[in-house]
């Protein structure tokens, strides 16, 4: 089976690194990929899929990135779930095992005030760290 997936595309906001409770270095992002026709009204629109980065890719991911950067991201899809006041929530992601940086830093640093993309973001998910299953 192959379950590969690359993805282009701008940072929706500045990534974090974080901590599990273990100590393993992760990051949680999401990248504006725009869809290569328009819509009715002459727009393009955006997918905006979440990803998540693990240990030292994660570190340097963070470090070398800022809102806006066009990135290629490198990975798999992953679901996975978790219970919420009883209910259970699934979540898809990109799991993603390498990036590319695309653009220099100056030129995202001139363009960091102005919008990514005109159409509305995703609804970004909400977990605890005790809730990964690693």
């Amino acid at each position: 089976m192959i379950n590969h997936v690359v993805e282009v595309g701008r940072l929706t906001k500045k990534p974090e690194l974080k901590f599990t409770a273990n100590g393993t270095k992760y990051t949680q992002f999401s990248i504006a990929v725009q869809r290569n026709f328009k819509n009715k009204d002459g727009e393009y629109e955006a997918d905006f899929i979440n990803c998540l980065m693990w240990r030292t890719a994660a570190e340097n991911f963070v470090k070398f990135t800022d809102k806006g950067s066009l990135v290629g991201i490198e990975g798999r899809i992953q679901t996975r779930s978790y219970e919420k006041d009883g209910k259970a929530v699934y979540i898809t992601e990109v799991v993603a095992e390498g990036f590319s940086l695309l653009e220099s830093k100056k030129t995202v640093e001139s363009r960091n005030n102005q919008p990514v993309f005109s159409s509305n973001e995703a609804e970004q998910i909400e977990f605890s760290e005790d809730d990964l299953p690693f």
